[in-house]
């Protein structure tokens, strides 16, 4: 399911920053009291009333300027303005409504998105200042009066907010449908693939990187199941990034992510592993999302006896950190190897959502201790009570101890290995938590 979207906005130092990270309960904006700290949308996932929704914190909005930093971030933030399902206007009352607060809210009424009027630095309890009351002149209804740097008033704004994304259906995807997120680096051929599947040009084709902006769904059904599938902009270093747009078009990247049963990491075969693979691969194994890496291209090079197994070999050592993940070798130009793609992708959802039984899981736990002792630290031997499996997507197991400690991280690694080499758990992250109880 995908996340909602809420944006933070109005002038600069009005006290964006400081209310997000209230809100997300993190530390995340830097705060200062110049004006345009915050240049680039910042987002974070925040929850109420068990409603999970995304928080884009902006840059600053001036309406009228020539400077050309200001400039950038006015057209940040109408950027997520644009993109948002709900925005929270906010305002200082220690300024009163001034002629930048009129224009912003101007803006947003010709937005036609449902806008919460925040007034910050209400720090005091009580009835809000006599100057509360001039923002119903903004005409944007009812302002919430928030302090964010003590938190008053947060709660209320919450609640306004969970009141506007009530009113947005929540869109669930079909139970038997597989989510599919396309990632990669720009120009590994995302959209070439989906074309290919869906068998109409859904998404356009360039060898320019970065034609892919926004995230596209394309359903599919064939004999291996329903699909939705998600076409991504490809995701570069955030130094690489300069255009605004692209910049936004990471972020619906990572949800997509974020919102998927499966990612299938796209690489170049003509070009072969770059550091960026490994940081697109990063965040779909931190999310503990099923994965697949496709090599694309594979028709494009030129090929001896062997040459497959020696790329294989080089891509298993490159992607040593996620070493669960099986590789196919692909065409989305000819359609090469796209069945056992999707074979892939199945058996990498179905080993993402398997439970193992308790039971069998403590009688792996004997045989793997038995095999190799638990380590000590002077006289104190590690001892592992039982082990169970807490959840699924990914897989998560708890293991029992009577001293954390001393489960160091090489013998966590030995029992997953051994829960990997017995139950399978091809295609999937395994998460490992160490519970310490006293032996009684």
């Amino acid at each position: 399911m995908s996340e909602p979207i809420v944006a933070v906005v109005g002038r600069p130092n009005v006290g964006k920053s400081t209310l997000f990270n209230k809100l997300t309960g993190k530390r995340i904006s830097i705060v200062d009291d110049t004006p345009g700290v915050t240049r680039d949308r910042i987002y974070a996932k925040a929850e109420w009333n068990n409603r999970a929704f995304m928080l884009v914190d902006t840059g600053g909005i001036e309406p009228i300027t020539d400077n050309t930093l200001l400039l950038q971030m006015r057209e940040q933030a109408m950027l997520a303005v644009e993109s948002a399902d709900v925005i929270v206007l906010v305002t200082d009352v220690t300024t009163g409504v001034t002629a930048n607060d009129e224009a912003v809210g101007a803006l947003l009424r010709k937005s036609g998105k449902p806008v919460i009027l925040c007034v910050n630095k209400c720090d005091s309890l009580g009835d809000p200042p006599a100057q509360f009351y001039e923002f119903y002149n903004l005409g944007l209804g009812d302002p919430v009066g928030v302090s964010s740097v003590h938190g008053h008033g947060t709660g209320d704004l919450l609640d306004r907010i969970f009141e506007e994304l009530q009113q947005i259906p929540e869109v669930e995807q079909e139970e038997d449908r597989i989510c599919v997120a396309v990632i990669g680096k720009p120009n590994v051929g995302k959209s070439s693939l989906i074309n290919k599947l869906t068998g109409e040009n859904r998404s356009i084709v360039s060898d320019m990187a970065g034609t892919t902006r926004d995230a596209i769904d394309s359903p599919i059904e064939n004999k291996y199941g329903k699909f939705l599938l998600i076409d991504t902009a490809g995701i570069r270093r955030k130094s690489r990034v300069d255009d605004p747009v692209e910049k936004y078009s990471v972020l619906r990247s990572y949800m997509a992510v974020d919102r998927s049963d499966v990612c299938l990491i796209l690489i170049d075969a003509t070009v072969g592993f770059t550091e960026q693979d490994s940081k697109v691969a990063g965040y779909a194994h931190e999310q503990g999302k099923a994965c697949v890496i496709a090599v694309n291209k594979w028709d494009a090079v030129e090929k001896e006896t062997g040459t497959l197994e020696q790329f294989r070999k080089k891509l298993e050592n490159d992607f040593s950190f996620m070493s669960y993940a099986p590789f196919v070798f692909i065409s989305a130009k000819t359609g090469q190897r796209l069945d056992k793609m999707f074979e892939m992708m199945v058996a990498a959802v179905a080993e993402n959502k398997k439970r193992i039984p308790t039971g069998q899981l403590n009688d792996l736990l004997a045989d793997a201790t038995t095999r190799v002792q638990p380590p000590t630290d002077k006289g104190r031997r590690l001892k592992i009570y039982y082990m169970t499996q807490a959840a699924t997507a990914p897989p998560t197991f708890v293991l029992f101890c009577n001293r954390a400690d001393l489960f160091h991280y090489s013998y966590q690694r030995y029992i997953e290995n051994r829960i990997r080499e017995v139950f399978g758990f091809v295609g999937t992250p395994i998460r490992m938590q160490i519970r310490e109880r006293s032996e009684d």
